[in-house]
């Protein structure tokens, strides 16, 4: 009786052993400890960091900027990039603005904005797929079409959306119990697409064309599609984030986002996401996100000049870019 048990607990030895391994050397286990030494670190440093304030502060500031991140890793996955991603976002409060100043319901409104943030990241795939073109170079001239257009549509001024339902305005600034509903989005967001991400066929495509394009095309796998639709999805998650930036802050910037692709992309790459295409998680690159958004906020209660910020998350990617190199060339 005594040798089975002992022979029982070796085995369960055996298997946590390979198990608390593949924990520590992933990178969201490495990340989520970086995560909390900061929160304890700051917790000394600054006696405002850990008030109900200033997390829910944090939470707000990337729980939008999440459902980019998540569309962006999506794409770098796939093998692409959206350096538009600021500039759409804006694009799409500016057009549901212009569209309710113009007596449009803005449940409509914001549907038809969404609706054309997809119709740009299709164009993009277009071009991408079709007529052959760099994601880089793509994204980039649509980066300065949209901003240009926002520009355009509002000549250089915020427009006030102050008549907007209350209904309307509970998206973003609304809660329900103490959980405000950009959390809650943003929450359902990320579970569906690390869900579907890990467990349907269709996804686990984005990754074997991200991985190598040609075999997964001999393999029978349409990567153009696949690509296309990548595309598509990283600006029509653009347009739903700038509809609840519209409904959080009552108004429509054309100036907004400016430097978001630059947040986001490191996000991504610093949660796993291989700029090389094949590699990624959702639940990383949302950690990304928390870790440079616990950042600026620790920077900001420090003091610390906002020129030194920019160089400092311009230091964090430059740094997550390195090790993804690295990582990448260990692999290969």
């Amino acid at each position: 009786m005594d040798n089975t048990l002992n022979m029982a607990e070796t085995k369960q030895a055996e298997h946590a052993a390979p198990l608390f391994k593949r924990l520590i050397r992933m990178r969201e286990t490495g990340l989520i400890l970086i995560i909390l030494a900061l929160f304890v670190t700051m917790s000394f440093a600054s006696p405002y960091f850990l008030t109900w304030v200033n997390v829910r502060a944090m939470t707000m500031a990337f729980a939008v900027e999440g459902i980019v991140v998540v569309g962006m890793t999506v794409l770098l996955i796939s093998g692409g990039i959206d350096l538009s991603v600021g500039s759409v976002t804006a694009l799409s409060m500016v057009i549901a603005g212009w569209l309710f100043l113009n007596g449009i319901d803005p449940w409509v409104a914001s549907g038809l904005s969404i609706l054309a943030c997809t119709a740009i990241g299709a164009f993009m795939g277009f071009f991408t797929t079709r007529i052959g073109l760099h994601h880089f170079i793509v994204s980039l001239a649509v980066m300065v079409i949209a901003r240009g257009a926002c520009l355009l549509g509002t000549g250089g001024r915020p427009l006030g959306l102050y008549t907007l339902p209350p209904e309307f305005k509970f998206i973003g600034q609304g809660s329900i119990g103490p959980i405000p509903v950009v959390i809650i989005i943003f929450v359902v967001v990320v579970i569906a697409f690390d869900f579907m991400l890990r467990r349907t066929t269709m996804f686990r495509k984005v990754f074997y064309t991200g991985s190598n394009e040609k075999a997964a095309a001999y393999s029978g796998i349409r990567t153009k599609k696949v690509v296309f639709l990548t595309t598509t999805l990283c600006s029509a998650l653009c347009g739903v984030a700038g509809i609840i930036y519209m409904a959080r802050f009552g108004s429509a910037q054309p100036t907004f986002g400016l430097g978001m692709e630059l947040n986001v992309i490191a996000a991504a790459v610093i949660g796993g996401a291989s700029l090389n295409g094949g590699s990624g998680s959702i639940f990383g690159a949302i950690l990304g996100a928390v870790l440079l958004s616990v950042v600026s906020s620790s920077l900001a209660l420090l003091d610390v000049s906002v020129y030194w910020q920019d160089i400092i998350r311009g230091s964090i990617l430059l740094t997550a870019v390195t090790i993804d190199h690295y990582l990448n060339k260990k692999r290969r």
